[in-house]
């Protein structure tokens, strides 16, 4: 007879407790370091792994992606930190997300709702109880002044729903849906990496119709033959489709930018058919 399944309470990590952040901000000018310094002044024993602080500037669909991808890697009870933020000091609300297996915080502008995805929700807390947080005179760092009290708290084993009112909707990235054209698949380019690799929505479910067929991807006039499984299969500087890590149909250029080869920018429809005799 197997042991009984165990639930962790996110607030209740049993080892040091893990924060992970994910900003926009970038290592210049020393924004990443007070974040990190607020956290440790409330929790000292946090870990604190950087995911990235070198989203596009103001790029909220791009670090939704990002944090989507990132957060089943963490142990449980991990509370992730993000913060890309072009409303900030403005009408949008400040919130966390506890799930069954973390706990995300940041803007109410759609950036965590991704993550949120991947893990039941237990509940959303607007963040309205100022008492938490560091007092300032700033309204453009909620980063420092919001965020990162709140996480070193939650980190330290606050539970979430005494930092705010519990409520039941939040803001959403809405991904667009693939659609069927004429025997072929049409998606668009939603991301493009520091590498210039392009990633579509398109998985490998919404092909589920070619499957055993040769297929082919066009994208800016240009049309690639097959999805091959790794960047080396092609010769060096050519163009190749293939299901990347996050298990999106990603186009490429071997050791090259495919955006800045194609000229191609998110919104850019990517087509997918069978190709020609197969």
């Amino acid at each position: 007879m197997s042991a009984p399944r165990r639930t962790v309470e996110p607030h209740r990590a049993e080892a040091d407790p893990v924060v992970s952040l994910l900003t926009d901000f970038g290592e210049r000018d020393g924004f990443v370091g007070v974040i990190r310094a607020v956290i440790l002044g409330i929790c000292p024993r946090a870990r604190l792994v950087d995911l990235t602080h070198e989203v596009r500037p103001q790029d909220v669909v791009g670090g939704a992606l990002v944090l989507e991808n990132a957060v089943e890697y963490f142990p449980p009870g991990t509370v992730h930190l993000a913060v890309v933020d072009p409303g900030v000091g403005g009408a949008r609300r400040p919130i966390v997300i506890e799930t069954e297996r973390f706990l995300l915080v940041g803007p109410d502008n759609g950036l965590l709702s991704l993550a949120a995805e991947r893990s039941p929700r237990r509940r959303v807390v607007h963040l309205d109880r100022s008492s938490w947080f560091r007092e300032s005179g700033s309204r453009t760092f909620h980063g420092r002044d919001v965020f990162a009290p709140v996480a070193g708290h939650l980190a330290a084993g606050t539970p979430a729903a005494e930092l705010g009112s519990e409520i039941e909707e939040y803001e959403h990235v809405v991904l667009p849906v693939p659609r069927s054209i004429d025997g072929a698949v049409e998606g668009q380019v939603i991301h493009v990496d520091r590498f210039g690799n392009l990633i579509s929505n398109l998985r490998q479910e919404d092909l589920a119709a070619f499957r055993d067929s040769e297929l082919s991807v066009s994208i800016a006039g240009v049309r690639i033959r097959g999805i091959v499984t790794h960047y080396a299969a092609v010769r060096e500087g050519g163009t190749l489709a293939l299901w990347n890590s996050w298990g999106r149909l990603e186009i490429a250029v071997r050791n090259g930018s495919a955006a800045r080869h194609l000229r191609a920018h998110p919104g850019d429809r990517v087509e997918v058919r069978r190709a020609s005799g197969s």
